[in-house]
């Protein structure tokens, strides 16, 4: 029987094999995928008490000081974002400063007060208004927001001697007290 050029001939499908060249790329972007996977996952999931404190971040303050986090090793750090427009900071700023009095003559506790999408004019005249005198200064760029992953103002962060994240406040402070005891703690104190 002849063929007829008119009528497609079936035939069976080949099977294609993958080649090593292409068990390694696919190798490769399952490799990616997760590691993109899980910098998604730790972004997603914040910063976390025990996790070190890049040591170059670095404050430059309204009155011309410079504070280098890698500079403070050996000493517990208080971290506070703030706002001057921000009424939940106004609340609770006698606070900070009354812990900072409560502890100004140890060496090794400091406070460190971030402008958080402020103008120097406004912050000043914040902290001015309450009397504030631990360093303070704009965080530019808002890099140090960045690295904490702040959501809002305020927020506070205690760093350990060895510039580990130790605690975490978000929201206000209700007293001085309660600053106090989170420092002591900290400390190893409390």
């Amino acid at each position: 029987m002849a063929e007829n050029p008119s009528v497609p001939q079936q035939t069976t499908p080949s099977r294609r094999r993958f080649s090593w060249g292409a068990w390694l790329i696919l190798g490769g972007v399952l490799v990616l995928l997760a590691v993109l996977g899980i910098g998604v996952i730790r972004v997603q999931r914040g910063i976390q008490v025990g996790d070190p404190i890049p040591p170059e971040l670095t404050l430059h303050t309204f009155d011309g000081k410079t504070y280098r986090l890698g500079d403070l090793k050996g000493r517990v750090v208080l971290i506070n974002f703030w706002a001057s427009w921000c009424v939940p900071c106004e609340e609770e700023a006698p606070y900070l400063q009354q812990a900072w009095e409560h502890f100004q003559g140890r060496e090794d506790v400091i406070f460190l007060g971030l402008a958080w999408t402020d103008t120097d004019d406004k912050a000043r005249a914040y902290l001015k208004r309450f009397g504030i005198t631990y360093p303070n200064g704009p965080d530019l760029g808002t890099r140090w927001a960045q690295v904490f992953r702040i959501r809002g103002v305020p927020e506070t962060y205690v760093l350990d001697r060895e510039g580990r994240l130790a605690y975490i406040k978000i929201g206000p402070f209700e007293n001085a007290q309660e600053i106090i005891e989170a420092i002591y703690q900290v400390l190893g104190e409390g």
